[in-house]
């Protein structure tokens, strides 16, 4: 693969940003590689215009991620339809997907143009809202799909099918749909257990269930699983990665797949999933 235009998306106000974009610039400059960047970007760069973000990694080989697993989330969703690897940069914070540092930044770089780099592809996940029938919205989520209570509800109600199997009616603060990316987010807060990237699975994790019973279930990722709302309307709101999203009717139906879409990330080439996770939950070393 040669790599002849890169595009570039930032978390917005990262301080770390304003010298590390720059920098990366004058890097691509001095290689005659051109650069796409969004409006953070931009500003960073001191340049007027920026692109959309569902705009930069169109002709692009290689697209650089800025930020942190938010910057990461938002970003697969832009990508939609462009299988190109990322190189996902960690800007501070937790960060299990932006494993990259600042510091390992131009070195993976060197190796990327050299197509000497390790990629790992992560599934994602589609959802569907249907009312009365039809197709209201549809979604894709790299980590999860979450239906929470609304403000002033106190919980909610949604009964989950996998397949034609009736699994149970959840009453309860909220209801994850997590992808095995997803595993490390909000699902492992509320308890649900670590699955290996790869895994073909989905997890179902109800959050602060009224029956303690009510634990996660890991299903097949070809099984396609639905959730019926059955709150008042707008008692319940469905999320998706934890940035977009709606809130429901009464009898609204979410169907929850394997997304046709998936992404690659740029991994540094001695770095494995439990290196990460010891890293990351500060799990003590042998």
């Amino acid at each position: 693969m040669s790599i002849q235009t890169v595009g570039i998306i930032s978390k917005p106000e990262a301080p770390q940003a304003i010298t590390l974009v720059p920098q990366l610039l004058a890097w691509f400059a001095q290689r005659g590689i051109a650069v796409r960047m969004d409006q953070p970007t931009a500003e960073y760069a001191g340049l007027p215009d920026g692109l959309p973000r569902e705009a930069v990694a169109v002709g692009t080989q290689l697209l650089i991620v800025l930020g942190g697993d938010g910057t990461l989330l938002s970003a697969a969703r832009a990508l939609l339809g462009n299988d190109l690897p990322i190189l996902a940069v960690n800007l501070g914070g937790l960060g299990f997907l932006t494993a990259i540092t600042v510091e390992e930044v131009f070195p993976e770089l060197e190796r990327a143009l050299e197509n000497d780099f390790r990629v790992a592809k992560r599934n994602m996940l589609h959802c569907e809202v249907h009312r009365n029938g039809e197709r209201v919205a549809s979604y894709e989520a790299l980590n999860d799909v979450v239906i929470t209570k609304a403000a002033l509800a106190r919980i909610i109600d949604v009964e989950c099918w996998v397949d034609s199997h009736f699994v149970c009616r959840y009453k309860a603060d909220g209801l994850i749909v997590s992808t095995p990316t997803g595993s490390t987010a909000y699902s492992l807060s509320a308890g649900g257990p670590i699955l290996f990237p790869q895994l073909g699975a989905h997890l179902i994790t109800p959050i602060c269930p009224h029956m303690l019973t009510n634990r996660p279930v890991i299903v097949p990722d070809a099984s396609v699983i639905r959730l019926y709302n059955r709150a008042e309307d707008e008692g319940a709101y469905l999320t998706v990665d934890g940035q977009v999203g709606e809130p429901l009717r009464r009898d609204d139906l979410i169907l929850c797949q394997r997304s046709e879409h998936a992404i690659s990330l740029i991994r540094p080439p001695k770095l494995l999933f439990f290196d990460v996770l010891r890293s990351k939950l500060k799990w003590g070393e042998r």
